[in-house]
Protein backbone atom coordinates (compact mmCIF):
# COMPACT_ATOMS: atom_id res chain seq x y z
CA UNK A 1 0.00 0.00 0.00
CA UNK A 2 1.44 3.08 -1.11
CA UNK A 3 -0.07 6.46 -0.22
CA UNK A 4 0.44 10.16 0.22
CA UNK A 5 -1.81 12.35 2.78
CA UNK A 6 -3.16 15.78 1.36
CA UNK A 7 -4.57 18.36 3.74
CA UNK A 8 -3.49 21.25 5.33
CA UNK A 9 -1.62 21.48 8.83
CA UNK A 10 -3.41 21.11 11.45
CA UNK A 11 -5.97 18.69 9.75
CA UNK A 12 -5.16 15.42 11.31
CA UNK A 13 -2.96 13.45 8.14
CA UNK A 14 -0.20 12.66 11.64
CA UNK A 15 -2.57 10.68 13.55
CA UNK A 16 -4.44 9.34 10.86
CA UNK A 17 -0.96 8.25 8.81
CA UNK A 18 -0.16 6.38 12.45
CA UNK A 19 -3.46 4.91 12.72
CA UNK A 20 -2.44 3.85 8.82
CA UNK A 21 1.55 2.40 10.49
CA UNK A 22 0.04 0.61 13.55
CA UNK A 23 -2.92 -1.09 11.08
CA UNK A 24 -1.04 -1.94 8.18
CA UNK A 25 2.91 -2.20 9.18
CA UNK A 26 4.02 0.56 6.69
CA UNK A 27 6.44 3.31 7.29
CA UNK A 28 5.27 6.67 7.39
CA UNK A 29 8.15 8.46 5.69
CA UNK A 30 8.21 11.96 6.51
CA UNK A 31 10.63 14.64 4.77
CA UNK A 32 12.02 15.90 7.87
CA UNK A 33 12.97 12.65 9.01
CA UNK A 34 14.47 11.49 5.90
CA UNK A 35 16.58 14.56 5.70
CA UNK A 36 17.90 14.41 9.26
CA UNK A 37 18.49 10.26 8.73
CA UNK A 38 20.28 11.10 5.80
CA UNK A 39 22.51 13.93 7.59
CA UNK A 40 22.98 11.33 10.41
CA UNK A 41 24.02 8.96 8.23
CA UNK A 42 26.38 10.84 6.20
CA UNK A 43 25.49 9.55 2.82
CA UNK A 44 26.81 11.42 -0.30
CA UNK A 45 23.47 12.83 -0.36
CA UNK A 46 22.79 13.36 3.10
CA UNK A 47 26.40 15.63 3.07
CA UNK A 48 24.99 17.77 -0.01
CA UNK A 49 21.58 18.26 2.31
CA UNK A 50 23.97 19.19 5.40
CA UNK A 51 25.85 21.32 3.20
CA UNK A 52 22.96 23.45 2.31
CA UNK A 53 21.48 23.15 5.30
CA UNK A 54 24.07 24.77 6.90
CA UNK A 55 24.48 27.72 4.87
CA UNK A 56 20.62 28.42 5.40
CA UNK A 57 19.17 27.49 2.37
CA UNK A 58 16.31 25.28 1.29
CA UNK A 59 16.96 22.02 0.24
CA UNK A 60 16.74 21.71 -3.49
CA UNK A 61 13.47 19.36 -4.95
CA UNK A 62 16.53 17.41 -6.60
CA UNK A 63 18.14 16.57 -3.23
CA UNK A 64 14.96 15.99 -1.53
CA UNK A 65 13.96 13.46 -4.30
CA UNK A 66 17.15 11.35 -4.21
CA UNK A 67 16.55 11.19 -0.59
CA UNK A 68 12.97 9.93 -0.91
CA UNK A 69 14.22 7.82 -3.63
CA UNK A 70 17.08 6.17 -1.65
CA UNK A 71 14.23 5.86 1.68
CA UNK A 72 11.99 3.99 -0.45
CA UNK A 73 14.14 1.64 -1.77
CA UNK A 74 15.17 0.35 1.96
CA UNK A 75 13.36 -3.00 3.59
CA UNK A 76 10.87 -1.86 5.52
CA UNK A 77 8.84 0.20 2.53
CA UNK A 78 8.65 -3.45 0.65
CA UNK A 79 4.91 -3.86 1.48
CA UNK A 80 4.25 0.14 1.08
CA UNK A 81 4.73 3.37 2.29
CA UNK A 82 2.64 6.80 3.17
CA UNK A 83 4.29 9.90 2.34
CA UNK A 84 3.97 12.69 4.63
CA UNK A 85 5.04 16.06 3.99
CA UNK A 86 6.48 14.89 0.13
CA UNK A 87 5.65 15.91 -2.28
CA UNK A 88 5.02 19.48 -1.37
CA UNK A 89 4.53 20.88 -4.92
CA UNK A 90 3.67 19.82 -8.58
CA UNK A 91 7.42 19.31 -9.97
CA UNK A 92 7.62 17.21 -6.60
CA UNK A 93 4.56 15.27 -7.62
CA UNK A 94 5.63 14.52 -11.52
CA UNK A 95 9.48 13.47 -9.97
CA UNK A 96 7.52 11.18 -7.69
CA UNK A 97 5.61 9.63 -10.53
CA UNK A 98 8.74 9.48 -12.33
CA UNK A 99 10.54 7.98 -9.73
CA UNK A 100 7.92 5.13 -8.63
CA UNK A 101 7.70 4.49 -12.28
CA UNK A 102 11.40 3.32 -12.54
CA UNK A 103 11.22 1.34 -9.49
CA UNK A 104 7.79 -0.62 -11.52
CA UNK A 105 5.80 0.76 -8.38
CA UNK A 106 2.66 3.50 -8.47
CA UNK A 107 0.34 4.96 -6.06
CA UNK A 108 -2.31 3.40 -4.52
CA UNK A 109 -4.22 6.43 -3.42
CA UNK A 110 -3.73 9.93 -2.58
CA UNK A 111 -6.37 10.79 0.06
CA UNK A 112 -6.97 14.47 0.33
CA UNK A 113 -8.51 15.20 4.52
CA UNK A 114 -10.91 18.43 3.11
CA UNK A 115 -11.19 20.60 6.57
CA UNK A 116 -12.62 23.88 6.95
CA UNK A 117 -9.78 26.74 7.81
CA UNK A 118 -11.94 28.67 10.49
CA UNK A 119 -12.67 25.11 12.19
CA UNK A 120 -8.84 24.12 12.22
CA UNK A 121 -7.94 27.53 14.01
CA UNK A 122 -10.34 26.22 16.52
CA UNK A 123 -9.08 23.17 16.86
CA UNK A 124 -5.62 24.80 17.37
CA UNK A 125 -6.12 26.84 20.08
CA UNK A 126 -8.02 23.72 21.75
CA UNK A 127 -5.23 21.46 21.17
CA UNK A 128 -2.85 24.12 23.21
CA UNK A 129 -5.26 23.97 25.89
CA UNK A 130 -5.54 20.37 26.38
CA UNK A 131 -1.64 20.49 26.10
CA UNK A 132 -1.32 22.98 28.55
CA UNK A 133 -4.06 21.22 31.05
CA UNK A 134 -2.22 18.22 30.46
CA UNK A 135 1.20 19.76 32.02
CA UNK A 136 2.53 19.34 28.45
CA UNK A 137 5.09 21.74 26.58
CA UNK A 138 3.27 23.69 23.39
CA UNK A 139 4.96 23.34 20.39
CA UNK A 140 6.52 26.82 19.89
CA UNK A 141 4.27 26.85 16.28
CA UNK A 142 1.44 25.57 17.97
CA UNK A 143 -0.36 28.61 17.76
CA UNK A 144 -2.69 31.10 15.56
CA UNK A 145 -0.49 33.13 14.24
CA UNK A 146 1.68 30.04 13.03
CA UNK A 147 -0.97 28.28 11.82
CA UNK A 148 -2.17 30.92 9.87
CA UNK A 149 0.91 31.52 8.00
CA UNK A 150 1.32 27.51 7.52
CA UNK A 151 -2.13 27.98 6.03
CA UNK A 152 -1.14 30.61 3.55
CA UNK A 153 2.37 28.64 2.31
CA UNK A 154 -0.19 25.54 1.84
CA UNK A 155 -2.47 27.24 0.07
CA UNK A 156 -0.02 29.12 -2.73
CA UNK A 157 2.67 25.68 -2.96
CA UNK A 158 0.85 22.51 -1.80
CA UNK A 159 -3.28 22.93 -2.57
CA UNK A 160 -2.28 23.19 -6.27
CA UNK A 161 -1.57 19.12 -5.69
CA UNK A 162 -5.04 18.42 -5.23
CA UNK A 163 -6.07 19.23 -8.96
CA UNK A 164 -3.08 17.09 -9.90
CA UNK A 165 -3.86 14.25 -8.75
CA UNK A 166 -7.89 14.73 -9.25
CA UNK A 167 -6.54 14.92 -13.06
CA UNK A 168 -5.02 11.52 -12.90
CA UNK A 169 -7.83 10.31 -11.29
CA UNK A 170 -6.18 9.64 -8.17
CA UNK A 171 -7.52 11.67 -5.63
CA UNK A 172 -9.76 10.31 -3.30
CA UNK A 173 -11.17 13.65 -1.02
CA UNK A 174 -12.85 12.63 2.65
CA UNK A 175 -14.50 14.95 5.17
CA UNK A 176 -11.27 15.60 7.73
CA UNK A 177 -14.06 18.02 9.69
CA UNK A 178 -15.42 14.18 10.97
CA UNK A 179 -14.85 12.54 14.23
CA UNK A 180 -11.12 11.24 14.21
CA UNK A 181 -12.42 7.29 14.06
CA UNK A 182 -14.78 8.46 11.03
CA UNK A 183 -12.22 9.87 9.28
CA UNK A 184 -9.82 6.36 10.02
CA UNK A 185 -12.94 4.21 8.86
CA UNK A 186 -13.53 6.60 5.40
CA UNK A 187 -9.76 5.93 5.20
CA UNK A 188 -9.90 2.39 5.99
CA UNK A 189 -12.78 1.75 3.17
CA UNK A 190 -10.80 3.81 0.46
CA UNK A 191 -7.36 1.29 0.86
CA UNK A 192 -9.11 -1.59 2.21
CA UNK A 193 -11.32 -3.12 -0.44
CA UNK A 194 -8.93 -3.64 -3.40
CA UNK A 195 -7.00 -6.12 -0.51
CA UNK A 196 -4.12 -4.23 -0.51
Amino acid sequence: MRLILLGPPGAGKGTQAQRLVERHGIPQLSTGDMLRAAVRARSEIGRRAKAVMDAGQLVSDEIVNQIVSERIDEADCANGFILDGFPRTVPQAQALNEMLADKGLGLDAVIELKVDEAALMQRIDRRVAETIAAGGVVRADDNAAALSKRLDEYRLKTAPLSSYYAETGQLQVIDGMADMDAVTQQIEQLVAPSGR
